[in-house]
């Protein structure tokens, strides 16, 4: 790749700034622009729902890069401002302000947004998402001036804010639609440790519920109603339903969207000389053999190295296992692999789900698709192991504390 060449990434976050460090640390020394719409350093966004919506974690800490990195490795940083649109036959795009931009290769790194509330009253002040570390900033702000909080959604986002509210000392209703929180992510067995955790810290957990109205008085939110009628009275509510995938620009350009920006394991679009990655792209993975995408941190933090190596015309793959982590209260978990909704409730237990200590592994066909450590640390590697040899287990072995797990494949 010759130096003349330009590559430009579009996104601000951590998935963005990590393909620029890794395209100059494998040796392209063309120009890299780096187009982000946020007016921040690009960050990574876990510590937002934990750390640092809990006063714990300064923002420094989770700022991928300062100022001077991006001048140290010439990498041109345009935050506040937004790629609109694709010329792919031109090899352009335009930003915000009308520029055109010529590139060689091209990153989308747009992430998601969080899936907006549609019933009444979802305009009022006082209706909050978590996607920025401004939201971040603005829900804590929130939990130190109120008493009472309502929050729509007992995902993983749902719950971590539910988790920071009580820490503040406000009370806390979480409104889930499903019968249990966590169920399609992790099946009724496990989803039911995530409820009682939360039911321990005297959150009222509402389950197989609807929302039907936020209520206000002059403008500013006052509460929710149910679907049955009941009025629960509320300060603030945040909403965490879920994210959609940002592929408005990749659709607009006619490349492949399919849940997200869809791309081989080498995170190559449908369009040679453009790339996705991060929790925009919907990737083909060669271990599990289907497309896949996971809005979490740790393919924004690893999958970049893998598209500079195929942005630079060389051979690349991302296999990785899908993992991701949270803490909530005195839980800390993490969680690997992958099992799709519906599959999730053969499961086998190491350890006690009610002392909260445990490790849990989802069995499909006998083998193990995904593993989750809670309260149990240094296994992560284990876990791996046991999914990618690929196997059928013996499940009493896999259940013993007692039995290494890499002696527990059936035979």
């Amino acid at each position: 790749m010759s130096a003349s060449a330009a590559f430009l990434i579009a996104g601000g976050g951590l998935a963005a700034a990590k393909t620029a460090e890794a395209l100059r640390d494998q040796g392209f020394d063309g120009r890299i622009l780096l187009v982000g719409d946020e007016r921040d350093l690009p960050y990574e966004r876990p510590p937002l729902s934990k750390g640092y919506l809990q006063g714990k974690t300064g923002r420094q800490k989770f700022v991928v890069h300062d100022d001077a990195w991006y001048r140290d490795h010439d990498i041109e940083l345009r935050s506040g401002t937004a790629v609109t649109g694709i010329d792919r036959s031109g090899h352009q795009v335009t930003l915000s302000g009308g520029e055109r931009i010529g590139y060689d290769k091209l990153l989308l790194a747009t992430g998601a947004s969080p899936r907006r509330l549609t019933v009444p009253g979802a305009d009022l002040d006082g209706v909050l998402y978590l996607r920025t570390v401004r939201d971040s900033e603005r829900i804590r702000d929130t939990l130190a001036a109120v008493s009472r909080v309502a929050i729509i959604g007992a995902g993983w986002i749902g719950l971590e804010v539910a988790a920071a509210a009580r820490a503040a000392g406000v009370r806390v209703s979480v409104l889930e639609v499903e019968r249990q929180p966590l169920l399609r992510v992790l099946g009724s067995r496990i989803a039911s440790v995530f409820a009682d955790l939360h039911r321990d810290h005297d959150v009222d957990l509402r389950l197989g519920t609807q929302v039907s109205e936020i209520t206000g008085e002059h403008g500013k939110v006052r509460g929710v109603r149910l679907a049955d009628g009941t009025h629960l009275e509320a300060d603030a509510v945040v909403v965490g339903i879920g994210a959609t995938p940002n592929t408005e620009l990749a659709a607009a350009a006619g490349l492949e969207v399919e849940d997200g920006v869809r791309v081989g394991a080498d995170l190559r679009t449908s369009d040679p000389d453009i790339f996705a990655a991060g929790d925009v792209a919907n990737a083909y993975h060669p271990l599990l053999d289907t497309h896949i995408r996971v809005e979490h941190w740790a393919n924004a933090l690893n999958q970049p190295a893998v598209a500079a190596r195929a942005m630079l015309g060389r051979d690349a793959s991302y296999d990785r296992l899908p993992y991701f982590y949270t803490d909530q209260y005195d839980l800390g978990m993490e969680y690997t692999g992958h099992t799709p909704p519906g599959h999730n409730n053969d499961v086998v237990v190491r350890g006690d789900l009610g002392s909260r200590e445990f490790i849990a592994f989802w069995i499909d066909d006998g083998r193990v698709t995904a593993g989750m450590n809670v309260n149990v640390w240094d296994v992560t590697d284990q876990i791996q192991a046991l999914i990618r040899s690929g196997g059928p287990v013996d499940r009493d072995r896999l259940a013993d504390p007692g039995v290494p797990l890499h002696e527990v494949t059936a035979g």
